[in-house]
């Protein structure tokens, strides 16, 4: 804490500040400043379904928001009203342990805290004091002070000996009215991306149902639609995955489909892939588990590692349409083992899909690949005011 306070007393003046505020910051400890510091129920409740009171811990708290989910249980109202905090409209929540430092304004919902919630009760508006618990120093501070050794937690000491920076009232309501917006417009740019996923769910099972079809240039119907196996509209091309290290090497980047992800890593020529591929996840269970698509497609280079099948569409089928067709699978019942399920590659060939002519794939393809397109966007939209808003918390706090 003295460290920050040397730092402090150097300078207290912002990079970057509205018109007209010149005056030096202050600084004050938490437990000056809040009415009331503390932390929620050290032990187990008495829960009841009849109850609408949750029961809430540090794991709700994301997004700034208090999050309760069908898992949330809930607790006797006698429970609560021994227990109650006096949780009011100044009041900030923040996670002790486990993931720790996350902060969440509390909105008069109906919750009882657990042990690995703080609670901040204070005397006026918090809207200031909210993005002050954001900033990259405030937040090390939290981490470089906690205690423990398998589970880290935040102290209640540490909470009211940390330091806030504090300016004048009206530079405060100026700060927090403009950090505000841009929290408004990430939360606009994330309910936008939500609704666009919602649509594509929505239109893809009208899709691959036969409920909405789509017509060719003279508004007749296509040809009925057919099923399948996959092996018989695509080639497998596994066998050559596993790079080996020789003389004739050189660098480039590797397609991890069991993270989706991508790397840098040594090759040998006659072991990459140089084509339109679809990459079928084979550690199905896990990667479903991690929100990923089991199905996506590369274009270009490729090296692929043993997590994947390799898959090239024959006889003119659209690439993209049989990679929406694969994401639509429940791959876990084609799961073969027991400890580390795999993707057995003689059942993956025999997947039956319903497959239309090669013009309406093209015409599903395209209407999908135009809501990706779009999804695409509004997350690139959101990742650029986001780290426009870290920049801001950088320069505009002391």
């Amino acid at each position: 804490m003295e460290t920050i306070q040397k730092e402090k007393v150097k300078k207290l003046l912002p990079e970057l500040r509205f018109e007209g505020f010149d005056v030096e910051w202050r600084l004050i400890k938490l437990g000056d400043l809040a009415e009331k510091i503390g932390d929620g129920l050290h032990g187990t409740p008495i829960y009841s379904d009849n109850s609408d009171i949750h029961f809430i811990n540090g794991n709700n708290l994301t997004n700034g928001k208090i999050e309760i989910t069908d898992k949330t249980k809930k607790v006797d109202f006698s429970v609560f009203t021994k227990n109650d905090k006096g949780l009011n409209e100044n009041s900030i929540l923040i996670s002790l342990n486990g993931t720790i430092g996350n902060i969440s304004k509390y909105n008069n919902e109906k919750v009882m805290l657990g042990k690995s919630v703080g609670y901040f009760n204070f005397k006026e508006n918090t809207d200031f004091y909210f993005h002050v618990f954001h900033t990259a120093k405030i937040q090390n501070f939290f981490i470089s002070e906690l205690t423990g050794s398998t589970i880290k937690n935040l102290s209640l000491k540490t909470l009211r000996e940390t330091i806030f920076p504090f300016p004048s009232l009206p530079e405060q309501q100026k700060i927090a009215s403009f950090l505000s917006a841009v929290d408004e417009k990430i939360q606009q740019l994330t309910r936008k991306k939500e609704l666009l996923e919602q649509y594509k769910k929505g239109v893809m099972q009208q899709l691959f149902s036969g409920k909405l079809r789509f017509k060719d240039e003279n508004g007749e119907e296509y040809p009925d639609w057919e099923e399948k196996r996959l092996m018989e509209v695509s080639v497998f091309l596994d066998g050559k995955r596993k790079p080996i290290k020789g003389e004739d090497r050189s660098k480039m980047k590797g397609i991890y489909p069991y993270y989706g992800a991508s790397g840098i890593i040594d090759y040998v020529n006659d072991y990459i892939f140089d084509e339109e591929l679809i990459l079928l996840g084979e550690d199905g269970e896990n990667i479903v588990s991690r929100n990923l698509p089991l199905a996506f497609r590369v274009s270009g280079k490729c090296w692929v590692n043993n997590h994947a099948h390799v898959i090239k569409p024959i006889n003119n089928n659209n690439i993209d349409f049989l990679t929406y067709s694969l994401e639509r699978i429940n791959y876990v019942i084609y799961n073969t083992g027991t400890a580390q399920p795999k993707l057995n590659q003689e059942v993956c060939r025999n997947i039956p899909l319903l497959i239309p002519s090669i013009f309406e794939q093209a015409k599903i393809a395209n209407f999908l690949s135009n809501i990706d397109t779009k999804i695409e966007s509004t997350t690139q939209q959101m990742t650029q005011t986001q780290t426009f808003k870290k920049g801001l918390l950088q320069k505009m706090f002391v």
